[in-house]
């Protein structure tokens, strides 16, 4: 489009939202581009001085002008039926900026009745609030990519208080650095606290804690102390620490074939062999150097007080879980001090393998049964450094990559959090539903991010332009059209939207009383 000189093109910003009013339709679009123009060349090799203001004047009349590249994303008939864009609008149309009813027609009103659309921030250079489509959002797996220090976090924090608050989906939280369960540090030069999912949803919040004394010294009590007996490891969970622990090939043969003849005592059996390797070998048939590898790389498993022996576990904690699941309260797994990638790769491997095949088996009751009472509900598994999970390599072995490709087949999908998109197998990334993009500088990441979105090229540019806090852009299943929204703020008027009662109200509901 060509920008009227009235308009100051500084105003003019890439990932805009405007609408162009066509002859029959209403083409939705962003703005991925702006460039200034001249209508003769020779204007720029002897443009206009400071001391020449009616020369400048009359060449910005008449001799210079600016374009903006304009991607229609949607197209909405006289009927009001939004369409994929099939056409264009014809010339001269005049091109406006997208109203408050534009941006409610197209994304939906927090305030509806079916409270399947959420709030999470408003376009650019516009206060009215864009929302995603929370029903679409867990119908597939989601993914919440940016930079470090682009607020993730608290992108993440977003959306699954959206989920927790319309009660679209029941969550599992693997909180690799205690960040959504109690308050956390605001980002940025401020130094306040923001409040936690557990203190917005106090009911319907289970904390699970892998570091109890963590927990307590920052001012909570966890709902259950995490242990997990030996006998919960299977050889698959050992798998994804293929190259966190640097095992070779031959040492998961021989823990293949320990669990052969040993079953689910098997790395129980391999701890207790200390200096008898050499003979544990030669009774199950592995090489012994094998065997000695694979005692070496999990020996460590013992100086985690969070493992025990069946004998010393009173409960089976998964099952507890799975009841808070059954519930619909979500469940927050806090590793406090222990956040090394070793324990939080096998703990999440661990209890989402179990959860998925208790998932397989209600659904397939349910399938059988076709009772209403039957079905599952919804569960989103977060993950954090998702591309430890689901790289190449691991996408193939682990259950994360299973649970990303099922498409939700068995009422679970996940919500994978990550820095580096572009160490995530490709196949899983053309299979999350719905994106939420943060800054990201590497080429490769933006490519990676991309896969699967129409008119890539065009979000390319827009990515490249976005502010490095508090910007994201939105695109797939769950919203509409692609657009970028300043994200909405985590503060006191968004925990009254919660329905947290804050201090300010409590103080005044006082003095109203004396």
């Amino acid at each position: 489009m060509r920008i009227e000189q009235a308009e100051h093109i500084e105003d003019i910003k890439t990932g805009k939202f405007v609408s162009i009013a066509g002859k029959k339709s209403t083409f939705f679009s962003l703005i991925t581009d702006v460039k200034l123009e001249v209508s003769n060349p020779d204007i720029l090799l002897l443009p206009p001085t400071a001391d020449e203001p009616l020369l400048a004047s009359i060449v910005n009349n008449h001799g210079i002008y600016a374009t903006a590249m304009v991607r229609p994303m949607l197209m909405m008939d006289e009927q009001e039926q939004p369409m994929p864009v099939k056409s264009i609008p014809s010339h001269f149309c005049p091109v406006h900026e997208a109203t408050a009813q534009d941006v409610a027609r197209i994304f939906g009103d927090e305030h509806d009745e079916s409270k399947r659309y959420f709030n999470v921030g408003h376009p650019l250079d516009m206060d009215t609030p864009v929302c995603i489509d929370l029903e679409r959002l867990v119908e597939r797996s989601n993914g919440i990519f940016g930079k470090t220090g682009t607020g993730k976090t608290f992108l993440t924090r977003l959306v699954l208080a959206g989920l927790i608050k319309q009660e679209k989906a029941v969550n599992l939280i693997f909180d690799m650095h205690s960040e959504y369960g109690l308050q956390a540090r605001q980002e940025g030069g401020n130094k306040a606290f923001v409040k936690g999912l557990k203190t917005l949803f106090a009911d319907k919040i289970a904390i699970f804690s892998l570091d109890p004394v963590s927990t307590r010294r920052r001012g909570s009590m966890p709902d259950v102390d995490v242990l997990i007996p030996y006998q919960s490891i299977h050889v698959e969970d050992i798998i994804s620490l293929e190259s966190e622990l640097n095992l070779h090939a031959t040492a998961l043969e021989a823990a293949y074939l320990i669990a052969a003849k040993h079953k689910e005592n098997w790395l129980a059996e391999l701890l207790r062999q200390g200096d008898n390797i050499k003979d544990f070998a030669n009774e199950i048939g592995a090489h012994p150097e094998s065997i000695a590898a694979l005692y070496r790389k999990l020996k460590r498993i013992e100086h985690l007080p969070f493992f025990v022996d069946r004998t010393a576990a009173q409960d089976d904690v998964i099952s507890s879980m799975l009841e808070c699941i059954d519930k619909g309260i979500s469940v927050i797994i806090e590793f406090g001090n222990y956040t090394s990638t070793f324990c939080y790769l096998l703990i999440a491997n661990i209890i989402t393998r179990r959860i998925h095949a208790e998932y397989i088996k209600k659904t397939e009751k349910f399938l059988g049964s076709q009772n209403a009472a039957d079905e599952p509900k919804k569960l989103m598994i977060t993950i954090e450094e998702a591309h430890k999970f689901l790289n190449p390599t691991a996408a193939r072995q682990t259950i994360f990559g299973t649970i990303a490709r099922e498409m939700r087949k068995y009422y679970v999908s996940l919500l994978v959090v990550d820095q580096r998109p572009s160490g995530i197998d490709p196949e899983i990334l053309s299979q999350i539903g719905t994106k939420i993009i943060a800054q990201l500088n590497d080429e490769r990441d933006i490519q990676a991010v991309l896969i699967g979105a129409n008119n890539s090229n065009n979000l390319r540019s827009i990515l490249a332009s976005l502010d490095t806090k508090k910007q994201a852009l939105l695109l797939g299943h769950a919203v509409a059209m692609p657009v970028v929204v300043q994200t909405r703020e985590y503060d006191d008027t968004f925990y009254r939207a919660m329905g947290q009662i804050t201090a300010a109200q409590i103080n005044a509901f006082v003095k109203e009383l004396f």
